[in-house]
């Protein structure tokens, strides 16, 4: 008995959607696609650095590196309570050492900072303090959600004037939306050490005086959404 009450559920659900699926088909409709982009300068970059002792050139300890850093980031006006982070120290080090020991003596710390002018100085700044293994880890938009919403909105706007104006040669009206889909993508999103990022004002970041600026320029990060629309034709 259950078996029949299960496999009459399935043929109603079958028809049911046969028939709305067939419903939607007869209706005149037109469909427009529409894409519509936006450039933004990330606003969230996430500099790692790698404190060493044995890698340093005046060898000092990983505590006196510890106390050069957060002086240093200090005296950029930097949050180090709320920006900067130590990095778990079991996921992160694997990859980067190869004996216990030396494990021991390094400590990987993660610093957020809101624009390529500051990740410059930070970069001048800790090379002039001895810390010099840093690197630009990622990218990113802290309104990315907000934005990618507006966009999706203007998409919409722009598929049903696109209809309107496909329509009113032709005496007809648009009607209600029977069917619309997104897509989204972000593209430009640094996600590694060297794509994206241009480094100005010195050959290499090895050897930089204080003095010197360090510029950097990092790509816009690219977000784009595609809105199909299908409307009523009345």
């Amino acid at each position: 008995m259950k078996k029949t009450i299960l496999i009459l559920t399935l043929i109603f659900t079958a028809f049911t959607t046969y028939s709305q699926t067939k419903n939607f088909i007869d209706k005149p409709y037109l469909e427009t696609e529409v894409e519509i982009d936006s450039l933004v300068i990330p606003d969230r970059i996430y500099m790692t650095i790698i404190l060493n002792e044995s890698d340093n050139r005046n060898k000092k300890s990983t505590e006196e590196l510890e106390n050069l850093m957060q002086q240093a980031l200090k005296t950029l006006n930097i949050d180090t309570q709320k920006d900067l982070s130590l990095l778990d120290f079991n996921s992160n080090f694997k990859k980067y050492f190869l004996s216990d020991k030396k494990v021991l003596k390094t400590k990987m710390y993660s610093l957020l900072v809101r624009d390529a002018v500051t990740a410059g100085k930070v970069l001048a700044k800790l090379e002039s303090s001895g810390i010099s293994n840093i690197s630009i880890e990622k990218t990113e938009y802290s309104k990315a959600e907000q934005l990618l919403l507006d966009l999706k909105s203007k998409a919409i706007l722009k598929a049903k004037q696109n209809a309107e104006s496909m329509l009113n040669p032709l005496n007809q009206k648009v009607g209600s939306v029977i069917f619309v889909s997104d897509l989204n993508s972000i593209t430009n999103l640094l996600q590694g050490k060297a794509s994206g990022v241009r480094i100005r004002g010195a050959s290499s970041i090895y050897g930089n005086k204080e003095s010197e600026p360090i510029i950097i320029d990092f790509n816009k990060i690219k977000f784009s959404v595609k809105v199909n629309t299908k409307f009523a034709i009345e």
